[in-house]
């Protein structure tokens, strides 16, 4: 009993072993244990050996115990330590000692010799010689395992200065085959080189033959250099004489230049003194001057029944075949003469009809009222003529009447004149005043109404005058108002039109100086169109429109017959048009009135209307304007 506990300390084990053999050696012993029941003994024999029970539970357990370490052992030995050791002795070629099996031990595997189930003592005697022999396996084993470690870490480093040598090895071939390359680059630029050795061989053989043929030329240029040398001679005698004569010519050109700009300067003279004349002279008679205006063919050109003398700019004649209602006789032809104080063909430009104007438009800084309006059909080009495109070769009257206000008000200023503006703009629309220029709510839009000041001087209730200094403020009021303005569509026009548009420049012009005032007023008015129902095919709010448009017109003709025929009274007040510009049509103005008309044949009814109210007009006697000067 006591020296069980001795011998279980005796198995702190640190070799590893085959758990083959030890499962086989032991597990006879534990399935004897397992199968041997124990003898049944009677009573009385319990009682006899009832101490020794505990002894044989003890050493039970502690053959379980056993058992369970060696299993644990021989499967770290089986699977770890002995099969690496085997395994590279093996590739070595080495001899593995095979271990040595217990004296005791039977060929067959078999374990030792069968002992009694009672004699454990016997049986812990042979486990202990199995662990001594494990441990004796174990040793040999790690003493194998150092010698295998040993030599690996040799081949490793024989490994490490075989790859280093191969890297060596590999950089040499890679700078012999570098090399290699410059080499056969170096054959390739030889044989390149000795191809173009034998080609400039052959160029040089051909260039010596050249050669020879050019010594025979060079004595032959030779030869004809002497000749024009003699030639050369001659030649710049020659020349030396045509250069006198072309100096000669050159200051006689310079001359006949400056008496052409002699020339043409007094030409532009003439002709300003002559519109100077023509202008003093209207203003003499006192008329409403007129000018026509024929609008260009869509596709260009100018239609057939509109017929201008090229030698006189200021007739026009419209000529109509008319069939024979009996079929009897032959067509007739009809010609209808008119003449204007001027009158501008399809191909005149903006700045042509302008300069025609500007000596008019001047005089409203010397304190003239001038008026300037344009008539005609729909389509036919007013708002062309007096507003123009955005583009400063088109532009119309309008932008460029205040463009030159504003440049001769500068220039003035240098002789001591100080000039104030104040612009603005309305519409007359379905007889009924609107302001161009309000930015408002529409819902608040206020009333206006044409008043006559004790002096005669025409204003609006409620309209927007905006002060301005410079022509940029003027051209952007006017951009203003043209967005307000009202437009429509009709069958004869796009963008018809449909209400009269009045432009008004307030001057007030004070030389302090020469203690001189003057004020005056530059009025510029773009007409709606006149239109026939039939040809405009307006409808609803269109026709009404219309109907206004047509009536204020009329009221228009209506006041210049008066005027022409000289009547005690005058209907100005028949509509809001005539109202606003009686002091234009027979008070103290320079007035002047584009009559504008399409050269479509379709129109040519509404053309002979128009040109006629034009001849109307013309005939009108309003008196001759002065300034108004204190």
């Amino acid at each position: 009993m006591s020296r069980l506990p001795v011998s279980s300390s005796k198995r702190v084990l640190t070799s590893s072993s085959s758990s083959s053999e030890n499962g086989q050696d032991f597990a006879p012993a534990q399935k004897k244990l397992r199968k041997d029941p124990e003898p049944v003994r009677p009573r009385a024999a319990a009682t006899i050996i009832g101490s020794k029970r505990p002894a044989v539970a003890a050493s039970r357990a502690l053959v379980l115990i056993l058992s369970c370490f060696l299993h644990a052992l021989s499967f770290v030995v089986s699977s770890g330590v002995l099969k690496q050791s085997i395994a590279s002795t093996a590739a070595k070629g080495g001899n593995i000692k095979q271990p040595v099996a217990p004296a005791g031990a039977k060929a067959g595997g078999g374990g030792a010799n069968k002992r009694h189930a009672w004699d454990l003592k016997g049986k812990v005697s042979d486990m202990e010689g199995k662990i001594r022999n494990y441990q004796t396996k174990y040793k040999s084993i790690n003493q194998e395992n150092e010698e295998l470690k040993g030599t690996m870490i040799q081949s490793q480093t024989r490994v490490n200065q075989m790859e280093k040598e191969l890297e060596m090895q590999r950089s040499q071939i890679s700078e012999y085959e570098d090399e290699l390359h410059a080499l056969a680059g170096v054959r390739n630029e030889l044989e390149k080189v000795s191809s173009e050795k034998n080609t400039l061989q052959k160029e040089l053989s051909n260039l010596e033959g050249k050669y020879k043929v050019m010594e025979t030329l060079r004595d032959s240029q030779e030869t004809e250099l002497q000749t024009l040398k003699m030639k050369l001679s001659v030649q710049e005698s020659t020349l030396a004489r045509l250069q006198g004569t072309l100096r000669d010519t050159e200051e006689e050109v310079r001359s006949l230049k400056e008496t052409v700009s002699q020339q043409k300067d007094d030409l532009h003279a003439g002709e300003m003194e002559r519109r100077r004349l023509h202008n003093t002279i209207q203003e003499l008679k006192g008329n409403i001057r007129v000018f026509c205006r024929v609008r260009p063919l869509v596709d260009g050109g100018l239609s057939k029944h509109i017929q201008l003398p090229a030698s006189d700019d200021k007739t026009i004649t419209l000529a109509k075949t008319e069939e024979s209602h009996t079929g009897k006789t032959a067509d007739t032809h009809k010609n209808y003469n008119f003449s204007f104080d001027r009158v501008f063909g399809p191909t005149a430009s903006q700045q042509e009809v302008f300069e025609e104007i500007s000596l008019l438009v001047q005089s409203a800084l010397d304190g003239y009222n001038v008026c300037c309006f344009a008539y005609g059909q729909t389509g036919s080009g007013k708002t062309y003529t007096m507003e123009g495109d955005e583009f400063d070769r088109t532009r119309g009257v309008i932008p460029r009447a205040v463009t030159q206000i504003f440049r001769a008000a500068e220039k003035l200023g240098a002789q001591g004149w100080e000039f104030n503006f104040t612009a603005s703009f309305v519409e007359i629309y379905n007889e009924t005043l609107r302001d161009l220029l309000y930015t408002g709510k529409a819902s608040k839009r206020p009333e206006h109404e044409i008043r006559k000041l004790s002096n005669s001087e025409v204003t609006i209730s409620n309209l927007t005058y905006e002060k301005v200094s410079n022509e940029d403020q003027v051209l952007g009021l006017i951009a203003l108002a043209n967005q307000n303005r009202s437009t429509a569509q009709t069958a004869q026009n796009d963008r018809s039109s449909r209400s009269h548009s009045v432009f008004q420049l307030d001057i007030e012009g004070v030389n302090a100086g020469r203690d001189v005032k003057c004020k005056s007023t530059l009025c510029l008015v773009d007409l709606a169109g006149s239109e026939r129902m039939l040809k405009s095919q307006s409808q609803g709010e269109r026709f009404k429109e219309m109907t206004a448009i047509n009536g204020s017109l009329s009221n228009l003709g209506i006041v210049i017959s008066a005027l022409a025929n000289k009547e005690s009274y005058v209907p100005y007040r028949n509509s809001k048009l005539t109202y606003l510009l009686q002091g234009c049509l027979g008070g103290n103005s320079k007035t002047l009135m584009f009559v504008n008309i399409a050269p479509e044949p379709d129109s040519f009814g509404e053309t002979l209307n128009s040109l006629r109210f034009a001849s109307k007009v013309n005939d009108c006697v309003i008196g001759t304007a002065s300034a108004n000067r204190k």
